[in-house]
């Protein structure tokens, strides 16, 4: 089956975040097992979901992680010139939610197993595929965390992210939350009546401005990045239901993004002191809490250049230093795997209307992982 009509397969599942992904993971375990490989479903804490894990190889010497998540961002509020989730052929270009981010690597990967499965392979290919990376990358440390049961510990981690094909170093590490603000309603008509949340939510905006500027102008940087330091931002407020009422709850959602010399819940863990500090004012009416939206961690530039002169002997290319979006790779980095970055379809397409990756993408990925099998032949 060609890699095109595997894709078309993957694209046909609406294979959303935070729903149960049986559908997605028994189309990959059906297909595996036609070439002879099983895979393990490892079902997360969530009851409805689960990771799999497959080997081709001597699973017990150390060898090489292609690692995918199999879910893609909602469509809603997106006006596609096509079904999105119907693949669409238009020359090279194949238009369907989920091409570039990332079903096309899973579709190179499933389209090489019978290729690797006749190999002589001395070192393994492990494929591993998550679940509910689009919401913050929940289902990987599952996977993670059963790894030393399965497998030698791997050499390292392809995490098959849309990157034109060329390889990337390293990646910025994120975490975010959600600040709650509780106040009490009333009637606007006398306001001190209530405890308006609005207020203590727009001093708490104040002092993260603030404290986005000061990383901006302190550092630490890294030029590696653009921009070269940490940011700070709040992209969601809600609050108040009408004019004449007295709002008695405001929300504000708050990311951080961080170079890998500082860490995430550094910066974040910051905001949440200054949100304490606003907890109990109105003369005690006003209570604070928050909820974790997301978290992972920076991808640090490798120590060893092994691993990105591999990828650019497969690839033809030069890796690239940094990029600034997420991905799991920081999490494989964490567990102790040495992690690049490197996939078919670009970032730029990923989460938008219409998004598509090419055919000669697709081939120059299968390419990759073809001559990374005969690699893993030699003694």
């Amino acid at each position: 089956m060609s890699v095109t009509d595997i894709l078309a397969e993957l694209v046909a599942v609406p294979s959303l975040p935070g729903r149960p992904n049986d559908v997605i993971t028994g189309l990959i375990r059906e297909r595996l097992a036609r070439d002879g490989v099983t895979a393990i479903e490892l079902p997360g804490p969530e009851g409805d979901r689960s990771n799999l894990f497959a080997t081709i190889g001597p699973a017990d010497r150390p060898g090489i992680v292609l690692s995918a998540h199999t879910d893609v961002v909602p469509t809603e509020g997106q006006t596609w010139t096509s079904d999105p989730f119907r693949l669409t052929t238009d020359g090279d270009r194949l238009t369907g939610r989920g091409t570039s981010d990332m079903k096309g690597f899973v579709a190179c990967v499933l389209a090489l197993v019978p290729e690797f499965a006749a190999l002589p392979l001395t070192r393994p290919i492990h494929i591993a595929l998550s679940y509910d990376e689009e919401i913050g990358c929940r289902g990987v440390p599952h996977l993670l965390a059963r790894l030393p049961g399965l497998c030698a510990p791997p050499d390292a981690a392809i995490i098959g992210e849309p990157t034109d094909m060329r390889p990337v170093l390293s990646h910025k590490g994120k975490r975010a939350v959600v600040a709650v603000i509780e106040g009490e309603a009333g009637h606007s008509s006398n306001p001190s009546a209530g405890a308006n949340a609005l207020y203590p939510a727009g001093e708490l905006l104040l002092r993260l401005r603030d404290r986005a500027a000061a990383l901006a102008a302190s550092g630490p940087f890294d030029q590696r990045f653009d921009p070269p330091h940490s940011t700070l931002q709040a992209g969601v407020i809600r609050g108040g239901s009408a004019l004449n009422i007295i709002p008695d709850r405001a929300e504000i959602e708050i990311e951080a993004r961080t170079v890998p010399a500082q860490s995430p819940d550094e910066i974040i863990d910051g905001v949440l002191a200054d949100l304490t500090r606003l907890g109990g004012g109105d003369g005690g009416r006003i209570r604070v809490s928050h909820r974790e939206l997301s978290a992972y961690p920076a991808l640090p530039p490798p120590d060893d250049p092994a691993l990105g002169e591999l990828l650019t002997r497969l690839t033809g290319h030069a890796p690239i230093a940094s990029v600034s979006f997420g991905t799991e790779a920081g999490l494989y980095r964490a567990a102790g795997i040495p992690s690049i970055i490197c996939g078919p379809g670009s970032i730029t397409r990923a989460h938008r209307a219409d998004e598509y990756v090419l055919g000669s993408e697709l081939a120059a990925c299968c390419d990759m992982l073809r001559q990374l099998g005969r690699q893993l032949t030699a003694a």
